[in-house]
C-alpha cells in the first residue's frame, strides 16, 4: 500500500461531567489513547482533534465514540474497560493483522441493531426495513454478496455505508467503487471533455453516497492517498485487490465476460458487494446481463450471499414506491403483485 496516509479529524465533545467522562480526569483517557495508538490527540473548546496514521486515527475515533456513548448514559468507562476496548479495536483486521475470534460477528450485530458509524459526526446509518437488515447480514456474513432490487431500496447506499464503516475501523485498507459505463440512450463518445469528464456522470451516484457520509475534504484526502478509488469497470482488468472492499454498482449492465473479470479481482482479505436492478438493463441484448448470469451460476456457492429487495424496501419519497408498484403491475399483466416475483429470485 505504500506509505500511510496522515489524517486530521475533529469530533465534538459533550458538555460538563459528560465531557470529563470522555477525556477522563486530567485527560487520562486521552493520554492512554496517545500511548497505545500513537496518535496526537488534543481537546480544546469542546472540540477533540486527532492526528496521525489513517488506521490509528480511525481506531482512536472509534474509541472516542464508545467513550462518548458511555458518558452520555452517565456510565463512564473505567480504565480497564477503555484498555479492553482499545485491545478489541486494534485486533480488527488491517495490514495483515490477525482477526480476533468473533470480533467481526459481534460488530456486525451491533451495526445492524444500532447503525453504522461513518465519518460525519453524530451520524449513524442503519437498515430501515426487514429486507435491508437481511441485506446487511448477508454482507457481514459473506465475502461476496449480490443484491438486486428496484430504485430506492438502498442497494448502493447501504453498500457504501458498510464500506465506509469498515474503512473507519480498519477492517479494510481501501474502498474501490466501480460502475460500468453503459449508455442509456446517449453515446459516451459525444459527451464533451476528456475521459474523466466523460465517465464522471456514470460514477456520480457513488460520490453522492460518499458525500452523505464524509466531508468533501475528507473524501479528497482519501482519494489522494488511494484509500478510496472510484473507477469505471473497464479499468479493473488485470488487477488483484487485497484487503479492499469493492462495490460493483449497476451490475445489470455488465456482460457475462465483464462480470467474470470483475469477480476474479477479489484478493486476500477482501470483500465484494454487487448491486443492480434487473428491470433496468441497458445492454443491447438483456440476456447477456452478467448480473442475471452470475446469480444463476453462483447461488449455491458457499461464501456467496444472495439478496432481493422489492418495493416494500423503498425508503425514498413514498411516491417512488407507488411508481415502482405501478410499473410492476404493468409488467405482470396487471396482477398487482408485490414485486418479489417480477425479478429473478436472488
Amino acid at each position: 500500500m505504500g506509505d500511510a496516509c496522515v489524517l486530521d479529524i475533529t469530533l465534538e465533545l459533550p458538555d460538563g461531567d459528560q465531557r470529563v467522562g470522555v477525556t477522563g480526569a486530567a485527560e487520562r483517557n486521552l493520554k492512554i489513547l496517545r500511548e497505545t495508538l500513537g496518535v496526537h490527540i488534543t481537546a480544546r473548546n469542546g472540540v477533540l482533534t486527532i492526528n496521525g496514521d489513517d488506521a490509528a486515527v480511525g481506531q482512536a475515533s472509534r474509541i472516542i465514540e464508545r467513550l462518548t456513548d458511555s458518558a452520555m448514559r452517565d456510565e463512564p468507562m473505567t480504565r480497564k474497560q477503555l484498555v479492553d476496548a482499545i485491545a478489541a479495536v486494534t485486533s480488527l483486521p488491517h495490514a495483515g493483522a490477525a482477526v480476533a475470534p468473533g470480533s467481526i460477528a459481534r460488530q456486525s450485530e451491533s451495526d445492524i441493531a444500532y447503525g453504522m458509524d461513518v465519518y460525519l459526526p453524530d451520524k449513524r446509518i442503519k437498515a430501515m426495513t426487514e429486507g435491508q437488515r437481511h441485506y446487511l447480514q448477508a454482507i457481514f456474513e459473506n465475502d461476496l454478496t449480490f443484491c438486486s432490487g428496484p430504485a430506492g431500496t438502498g442497494k448502493t447506499y447501504l453498500a457504501v455505508a458498510v464500506a465506509v464503516a469498515m474503512l473507519k475501523r480498519g477492517q479494510v485498507r481501501k474502498l474501490v467503487l466501480v460502475r460500468p459505463a453503459v449508455e442509456a440512450g446517449e453515446k459516451l463518445g459525444f459527451l464533451p471533455g476528456d475521459l474523466q469528464d466523460k465517465v464522471n456522470p456514470y460514477l456520480r451516484p457513488l460520490l453522492d453516497a460518499l458525500h452523505d457520509m464524509m466531508e468533501f475534504e475528507h473524501i479528497q484526502r482519501f482519494m489522494a492517498c488511494d484509500l478510496i478509488e472510484i473507477v469505471p469497470l473497464a479499468f479493473m482488468r488485470g488487477r488483484t485487490l487485497n484487503d479492499a472492499l469493492i462495490i460493483l454498482d449497476e451490475a445489470q449492465n455488465t456482460t457475462k465476460g465483464q462480470m467474470l473479470m470483475f469477480l476474479t479481482r477479489l484478493g486476500m482479505g477482501g470483500k465484494m458487494i454487487v448491486t443492480g436492478d434487473t428491470s433496468q438493463i441497458d445492454l443491447d441484448d438483456p440476456r447477456e446481463s452478467g448480473l442475471i448470469d452470475a446469480v444463476r451460476r453462483l447461488r449455491r456457492i458457499r461464501g456467496v450471499g444472495m439478496v432481493t429487495l422489492d418495493s416494500v424496501d423503498i425508503v425514498r419519497h413514498n411516491l417512488v414506491q407507488r411508481i415502482v408498484k405501478a410499473y410492476e403491475c404493468g409488467q405482470s399483466g396487471g396482477s398487482g403483485g408485490s414485486g418479489a416475483g417480477d425479478t429473478p429470485s436472488t
